[in-house]
């Protein structure tokens, strides 16, 4: 490692936008580490970065963001490691569905582990290190539900509208220490958040819940739902990295837009109605 080598740590890197922007860091001459709950999973992160030339640059370190008490000890290695830690990409996170009658405690309690209070712990882990730098950038992968509802995705907007509150505020704290807190909000993307990582709450799968014909209704409507290459958002969060004075938010993709931008122009009335039958539910 060269002295003005900086390094990025990055969650959830097994695959979607995690996989990319540790390729994408590491090409734009980032010492990477890059981790992830299962090891057994790195193939497709080695192979990209084979592909990319990249492979010498990344340190792929077993994490499960869920297990809090092995955060501090995560961060202190890196630290001790490499030296430092620059940028901080909060990035692993899951999807779970279901309308908010079917939705139980204990799966939305699950949704903030993982969505909220993971990057929460990581972050406050590695606020130290950046604060004794005096600088350090903190990305957290948000997204536009972070900012607009979504009906049957309330527990995932509810964790990510969390994450939202906590990172305005936290920016503000840490602005004066030289650390930049930035939040990404993309729109759909083609990522295992809606495949492999995607969860549907256990009640709302039952043949007697209320609302089974809305859901399979909304189930087709997300299967058709376009979903755009996430190597712009990878490419976005290198681009943050590198700037010395981001912005709080960046929102990218076509539908982050229109949605921002509907909710904000429209009466509440004729939002809501608009939403609901979009999304096959009225």
């Amino acid at each position: 490692m060269t002295v003005s080598q900086k390094i990025a740590l990055i969650t959830g890197s097994s695959s979607g936008i995690g996989l990319l922007t540790a390729v994408e860091l590491a090409r734009g001459g980032y010492r990477v580490v890059a981790t992830m709950r299962d090891l057994s999973r790195r193939s497709r992160l080695d192979e990209a970065a084979e592909r990319a030339g990249v492979a010498g640059k990344l340190d792929i370190r077993l994490l499960d963001v869920t297990e809090f008490d092995a955060i501090p000890g995560l961060v202190e290695a890196v630290a001790r490691d490499h030296g430092r830690i620059d940028v901080l990409v909060n990035n692993a996170g899951f999807a779970m569905a279901g309308f908010a009658e079917d939705m139980r405690l204990a799966e939305i309690r699950q949704q903030f582990e993982t969505n909220f209070f993971a990057h929460v712990a990581i972050t406050k882990a590695v606020l130290p290190v950046m604060r004794r730098q005096r600088a350090g950038h903190i990305i957290m992968v948000s997204s536009i539900s972070g900012r607009v509802g979504q009906p049957v995705l309330s527990s995932y907007c509810s964790s990510k509208f969390a994450l939202e509150g906590w990172s305005e505020a936290l920016r503000i704290e840490t602005f004066s220490l030289g650390i930049r807190v930035v939040l990404v909000e993309p729109g759909a993307f083609g990522t295992d958040i809606w495949q492999r990582n995607a969860k549907v709450g256990e009640d709302a799968l039952r043949d007697d819940s209320p609302n089974r014909q809305r859901g399979a209704r909304f189930a087709e409507m997300a299967k058709k739902l376009h979903k755009a290459d996430a190597i712009v958002v990878a490419r976005l969060i290198a681009r943050i990295a590198d700037d010395p004075n981001p912005k709080l938010r960046y929102r990218i993709g076509f539908d982050a837009h229109l949605q921002r931008w509907l909710r904000a122009l429209l009466p509440w009335r004729a939002y809501e109605k608009l939403v609901a039958k979009a999304v096959k539910i009225d």
